[in-house]
């Protein structure tokens, strides 16, 4: 039996492009090739045929690229088999970049130009000269999202680069377009100077509504996130961090009634104390958890530990283990509801989910492969959540971000606070209404209608509530005279 975690799966798609004899039993050795193999067959189509030869064009999925490129090999090891193409699904989806900029205005004749342009837009300039805000109504500001990134901790990959960075912010533009309708532009810098980050995206901020930062590695992430909140009057947001913790909350509200426990009787072990586990534990702590555990490399983290530590994880002491556990995850997780996984595969083994409390939730967030299986949790933990898309309660970052930009843009909010992410999580939570909620559904799926809408409501209403919201100001498009 194929191990869950080496499925075949769309991501790692080819399409062979195959001539060889019309004989009979030309096909189904093909498709016996890609059976045996373990690959999944997909599209089978006639490309050209005549009483001699056959063009086909046939698809399968696979576990990775080398599993792939040994179902290819195979296929070319038959009797007078000519493998003509092989095109990768997912580089073929990115030719040429997944975004493209488009105008709004038709520019068809002298007219449209004259408006749009030149001699037109030299009094929309000179507004926006005396009254800085008119930006807001007059320019893309109102809705464009900088996503900004130096390419030092992309997915699992970490340090890759700003080139190698692009195609993730580029999807990451695409998810803001498609889930929340909000214009966002990749950005991806090539330096690690926290300084010259910081200058850079002052520098630019003129352009932007909004600065998502992403896959900056820890800890220069905490700084330039801190210092940009700081020095600039738009919503900053390190979705590694924070869109993750929004998530992580909306989950655990929901897994709490499930199990029937409380916020402030948890003890929570967070395993990885990097951007996304300092983020989840301050969230968890604000909503009113008291006994947060951290864990990284060196094992617990604790007030006074000096091996491996950084001005980040001293703060993070200062406010975690109140009982001062020392050790390992094994020892900290003694007496754990909660089990968060923010590190790597296989951290998490099946008999330390026997050393927690009663009912204990799991979520496993390492991706693609989680701390732990949930083949391997389900016998000893009641709820489990991972970061996958082929599992029960998949804790996803896009439930998050889309609607806390939309929210913030739509009120041009000055920054994002801590107000306006509780009021994300619960209004994600609240997506799921309590007669679906079940160990198997305690988060919506990503495609579920309506919740960036709901999170970017609630998320407006907290800017407004704690006074970050800007006033709309004048009408220039009704009053410009």
């Amino acid at each position: 039996m194929i191990s869950p975690t080496l499925t075949p799966s769309i991501s790692f798609t080819l399409t062979l492009r195959l001539e060889y004899p019309n004989l009979v039993g030309s096909l189904r050795r093909i498709l016996t090739v890609i059976s045996e193999e373990g690959g999944d067959v997909g599209t089978i189509e006639i490309v050209q045929k005549d009483r001699r030869r056959i063009v086909r064009e046939v698809s399968f999925a696979a576990r990775d690229m080398d599993h792939a490129r040994r179902i290819v090999r195979g296929i070319q090891t038959l009797p007078q088999m000519s493998v003509l193409e092989a095109r990768d699904l997912a580089l073929s989806l990115h030719d040429g970049g997944k975004i493209f900029m488009d105008s709004k205005i038709p520019l068809e004749t002298q007219n449209d130009l004259s408006l749009a342009y030149t001699p037109a837009v030299a009094r929309v300039s000179r507004l926006i000269a005396e009254d800085p805000d008119a930006a807001w109504s007059l320019t893309v500001k109102r809705n464009t999202v900088a996503v900004v990134s130096d390419g030092t901790a992309v997915l699992g990959l970490g340090d890759i680069g700003p080139a190698a960075a692009m195609p993730v912010m580029e999807g990451k533009a695409a998810l803001f377009k498609h889930f929340a309708g909000v214009d966002a532009w990749p950005i991806c810098l090539d330096t690690k100077d926290p300084e010259e980050i910081i200058r850079i995206v002052k520098s630019i901020a003129p352009s932007f509504g909004g600065v998502n930062l992403e896959d900056i590695s820890a800890p220069r992430c905490f700084e330039i996130e801190e210092r940009l909140k700081k020095e600039m009057d738009i919503p900053v947001f390190h979705d590694d961090q924070h869109g993750t913790a929004i998530v992580v909350l909306a989950s655990l509200i929901n897994a709490l009634k499930v199990v029937g426990k409380k916020m402030e009787g948890l003890k929570v072990v967070v395993s990885g104390v990097g951007a996304s586990g300092v983020a989840c534990s301050n969230i968890l702590l604000r909503a009113g958890v008291k006994n947060v555990i951290g864990v990284d490399r060196g094992g617990t983290v604790y007030k006074g530990r000096t091996q491996d530590m950084n001005p980040a994880k001293e703060r993070y002491a200062e406010r975690t283990n109140p009982e001062g556990v020392r050790g390992g995850l094994q020892d900290a997780l003694q007496g754990a509801d909660l089990f968060l996984g923010l590190s790597g595969p296989g951290v998490l083994k099946a008999e330390y989910i026997k050393l927690m409390g009663k009912d204990p939730i799991v979520f496993a967030l390492a991706n693609p492969d989680p701390e732990i299986m949930p083949e391997d949790a389900e016998p000893y933990a009641r709820v489990i959540a991972t970061g996958r898309s082929d599992y029960a309660n998949q804790i996803n970052n896009v439930l998050a971000f889309p609607g806390v930009f939309r929210g913030a843009l739509d009120v041009r909010a000055r920054e994002i606070n801590e107000e306006m992410k509780l009021a994300a999580a619960h209004a994600i939570a609240e997506m799921v209404k309590p007669a679906d909620l079940n160990e198997s559904y305690i988060i919506p799926s990503v495609f579920h209608p309506g919740v960036a809408q709901a999170v970017a409501q609630a998320v407006a209403k907290a800017a407004q509530k704690t006074g970050v919201a800007r006033e709309l100001g004048k009408d220039y498009i009704r009053y410009g005279l």
